[in-house]
């Protein structure tokens, strides 16, 4: 038998992913600033790349989290 879908903690879960997300921007943002002269040109590349995908990331967090309080039901 399947489990039943129980979404009633997605949001909290979305939240926490948006939470340590901008937290690793915000890291390697700082590892950026602290080492920029001593890395190549490509590393500083892939990092800004990888920290634009969690940009994007995160606003996709925040696209999930809006459509799933919708579909919470209210509490009566």
């Amino acid at each position: 038998m399947a489990k039943p879908d129980d979404r009633s903690d997605n949001v909290d879960k979305l939240q926490e992913m948006v939470r340590n997300t901008q937290e690793n921007l915000h890291e390697a943002e700082d590892f950026l600033a602290a080492h920029d002269n001593e890395m190549s040109a490509q590393d500083k590349a892939d990092i800004e790349a990888k920290n634009q995908r969690r940009e994007e990331s995160i606003e996709g967090y925040r696209e999930e989290i809006a459509d799933e309080a919708s579909a919470m039901p209210t509490e009566q």
